[in-house]
């Protein structure tokens, strides 16, 4: 099959921005295809493009079959077509297509990303892991945020898959969206480290640690392209289990016994007891976790999505 050959992609050009007689060439996420057949017999295929300014269709009625073969749903695409008006909607007449490699495949220009400055984000978690002086558990925290390519998927990770494609929020869940653990993790850690001041009988380093750590497991949970979508992982193990094991995979000499134990129990038990198949908690940081972790999550999608899903 002879590959595709394209000019070079405006970085400029959005689907908010393009116009009708506009050559559109660029990269953008592929949402929709099929394969249709036309009043006239012949076969053509149908697209929906998205960015992070919106979504328009695109039609391809030449090489349709050829085409389609380049890409599958759910790619990051490299189009190349015309913008004609169709019914008083603009659509692309799509002359080539095909899935998209590189630097310009970077799903950040696709899909919705966290308002606050990650830099920032990762500041106030650094600062955080500081305020741990268990030898042990600051010894996890300097292994676990010292792993380069763990750390990128921190700062991209969600904590939920968006219910919309595209540049939409998510109509549920919380924090849907990249950065959206590493924003949760901040804030959960944050209260965390204010209930010990309110309750010093709390042990600190514990659960400060828990409420750094106890989403990691979203770093393995979710695939990234044209949507968010759970990995294989995600679905099989979920966070919680993939995050106790990404804990063991960086587990430093010394944190062994009860206090690895009493841990592993906040993680477990951080979506409460229901979640954990009836297990009951056994301590008050662990209580404390999924409290935090809750009034976090409803506390943000009452932002987002309104209030009319919690209780009074």
């Amino acid at each position: 099959m002879a590959s595709a050959t394209f000019p070079t992609a405006d970085d400029t050009q959005t689907i908010a921005t393009v116009r009708a007689g506009e050559e559109l060439h660029g990269v953008f996420a592929c949402t929709r295809k099929e394969r249709q057949i036309s009043r006239a017999g012949t076969s053509y295929l149908t697209v929906e493009l998205r960015d992070r300014t919106g979504s328009i269709v695109g039609r391809a009625f030449r090489d349709a079959d050829l085409l389609a073969g380049r890409f599958e749903r759910g790619d990051l695409v490299r189009v190349q077509g015309r913008v004609e008006r169709f019914r008083d909607e603009l659509q692309v007449e799509v002359r080539a297509i095909a899935r998209a490699d590189g630097e310009q495949a970077d799903p950040a220009h696709f899909l919705p990303v966290a308002y606050r400055d990650l830099d920032e984000l990762e500041g106030f978690l650094e600062h955080l892991a500081r305020e741990v002086y268990d030898p042990s558990l600051k010894a996890l925290l300097a292994r676990l945020l010292g792993d380069e390519a763990l750390r990128r998927e921190i700062r991209r990770a969600p904590c939920s898959v968006p219910t919309q494609g595209g540049a939409g929020r998510s109509s549920s869940g919380h924090h849907a969206y990249l950065g959206g653990m590493l924003e949760h993790t901040v804030a959960v850690a944050t209260m965390a480290l204010e209930m010990c001041t309110l309750h010093p009988r709390l042990d600190r380093d514990l659960l400060v640690t828990a409420a750094i750590v106890h989403d990691l497991g979203k770093t393995r949970e979710f695939t990234y392209g044209a949507e968010i979508e759970r990995s294989r992982e995600g679905r099989l193990l979920g966070h919680v289990e993939l995050g106790l094991r990404l804990i063991a995979s960086h587990l430093p000499d010394g944190l062994e016994g009860e206090r690895r134990l009493s841990l592993e129990h906040c993680l477990m038990l951080h979506h409460g007891q229901e979640a954990a198949g009836g297990q009951r908690f056994a301590s008050a940081e662990a209580i404390a976790l999924y409290r935090l972790n809750a009034l976090d999550a409803q506390v943000k999608g009452a932002f987002e999505h309104g209030t009319g899903g919690f209780p009074a």
